[in-house]
């Protein structure tokens, strides 16, 4: 950053400098080809700036615009930057919003997202020196519009500063009537609604995305209506019709057309949302081979892509994916990385819920104490940064391991919690799970409960054969079926596990199949 004149080497540039600051502050210093004006030591600079009057050093930073405009005409993106700084000083506010408005979007592209969030934030606060005018306006919510992004990928979808900025930038829409930026605000607003669990408030802004889209026929804004259509689909446990979305989105995406949206539509590439997205859905409804490949082909495309947020996306699903396999060394290749990336980057919303796996690994390590305790505060962190993607997933293995570890009531508590909110929230995503898991917890009591063990391993089924979630419907039937055995109602758990098995046509080497083949094998039924 410029601060005075130190930096600029251009000699044309240095000669105009040099007219405006005193020679008692500055000399010249001669690096072949070009001459280099500079202070001579740092407090020399500060005592110098700190003798000028107001007036005096506003002009100079004005006419230090003027020249660098001047002389750089032909590539002023090089010192946006410098710029930025200088016409804010220099109380040129309609330059310095539309430097800062350059400067913060340049550095949005090379992934300093933190500096980006400094500059969207800075022209915001110079904006205010303008009148209101439409073009103000306009300006202010194509600031807020490439703010959002940045915001979501350091603070998440739900963090108030999210909500506060693109509920101005609702606000500022409706003042200038149609836009067509009132699309990506509207789409920021129904994720961060999703996120919060109001899910019902995200669906029907989804839908009016969709149907602007539709009436527009534009490829760009259908492929981000799908986008949020499918991750919210995906929470509510609407698993085929997320699928539909998906579909077409790999259907509508190009890497090169729209590698661009990452930087207006929730800080991450489309196509490797979808992949994640994908992986997950089709691994529930019973495709776990299908699964894998969405799961590797949106991490590779986020490699391809090399934006750091996306590779975070892609690595952080990939990471609970692997989990959701009981595919542990998987999980631990992608919580590293995933941890890395996000604490250089600054992404404290992957780095809560790399937290949490780190504390399932511990787990699974043996070191039960340690595990639990840091499952216990990333599942605190998330809540209260409103993580929700994975708030069903998070409570329903830590009431597993709560389960696992003998205590049985911390479990149940966990359990409850998060079934009575997802009967507010509509967070259906885990249920069949959860309610398997409370089966499982009833089996584990000092007196064990069969019977309202076995009401709930049923749910569980019911619950994933509506939502066509073959995956977690075997796992239902595997606990219930094991019951069954351990009652003596063998051929009930023949029948009802066969039936369920003998579903699935890929995926056979995946630790659930075998699993459930191997029980199978118990049972006297062949394959």
């Amino acid at each position: 950053m410029l601060h005075g004149v130190a930096g600029l080497s251009e000699e044309n540039l240095g000669r105009e400098l040099g007219h405006l600051l005193a020679a008692e502050f500055i000399y010249e210093t001669r690096l072949f080809p070009d001459l280099e004006y500079t202070f001579k030591h740092a407090l020399t600079h500060e005592v110098a700036y700190g003798s000028l009057l107001q007036d005096r050093r506003r002009a100079l930073h004005a006419r230090i615009v003027e020249a660098i405009e001047k002389l750089y005409s032909d590539r002023l993106t090089e010192q946006v930057e410098r710029l930025a700084h200088h016409a804010a000083r220099g109380e040129l506010w309609e330059k310095a919003v539309e430097y800062l408005h350059l400067a913060g979007k340049k550095a949005a592209a090379r992934s300093a997202t933190r500096e980006a969030i400094a500059y969207f934030e800075q022209a915001l606060d110079v904006i205010k020196h303008l009148p209101e005018t439409t073009q103000t306006i306009e300006k202010a919510i194509n600031i807020r519009v490439d703010l959002g992004p940045a915001l979501i990928a350091t603070k998440g979808f739900g963090a108030t500063e999210t909500e506060e900025n693109y509920s101005r930038a609702r606000e500022l829409c409706e003042q200038l009537g149609e836009t067509p930026q009132l699309f990506p605000v509207l789409w920021g607003l129904a994720r961060m609604h999703d996120v919060r669990g109001e899910l019902r408030v995200g669906r029907e802004l989804g839908g009016q995305l969709l149907t602007v889209a539709q009436r527009a026929q534009d490829p760009a804004l259908l492929l981000e209506a799908h986008h949020t259509l499918w991750a919210t689909l995906t929470n509510l446990g609407e698993f085929a019709s997320a699928w539909t979305h998906m579909e077409q989105g790999f259907a509508l995406y190009d890497p090169q057309k729209h590698k661009h949206h990452a930087f207006l539509y929730g800080g991450h590439d489309p196509g490797v949302c979808c992949g994640g997205h994908a992986a997950d859905v089709l691994g529930l409804l019973g495709y776990p081979d299908q699964a894998l490949r969405r799961s590797q082909d949106a991490l590779s495309l986020a490699r391809e892509l090399s934006h750091p947020s996306s590779i975070a996306h892609a690595l952080s699903f990939a990471a609970w994916f692997h989990q959701l396999r009981g595919e542990r060394e998987a999980v631990q290749a992608r919580v590293a990385e995933v941890m890395a990336l996000a604490t250089e980057q600054g992404f404290s919303p992957r780095r809560v819920q790399a937290n949490f796996l780190q504390g399932w690994l511990l787990v699974e390590q043996g070191h039960r104490e340690a595990g639990i305790a840091q499952m216990i505060e990333a599942q605190a962190t998330g809540r209260a940064a409103a993580s929700g993607r994975w708030d069903a997933h998070i409570a329903a293995l830590l009431a597993d391991t709560y389960g696992k570890e003998g205590q049985i009531a911390e479990g149940f508590r966990v359990v409850n919690e998060e079934l009575s909110r997802l009967q507010i929230t509509g967070a259906r995503f885990y249920e069949a799970e959860l309610y398997r898991i409370n089966g499982e917890l009833l089996l584990r009591q000092a007196v064990p409960d069969e019977e309202l063990a076995e009401t709930c391993f049923e749910k569980a089924i019911e619950v994933a054969c509506r939502q066509q979630a073959k995956s977690l419907e075997l796992r239902a039937a595997m606990s219930l079926s094991g019951l069954w055995q351990r009652q003596g109602k063998k051929a009930e758990a023949q029948t009802l596990l066969a039936g369920i098995y003998g579903w699935f046509t890929e995926g056979f080497d995946t630790a659930e199949l075998k699993a459930a083949k191997a029980l199978l094998e118990e049972l006297n039924v062949e394959f």
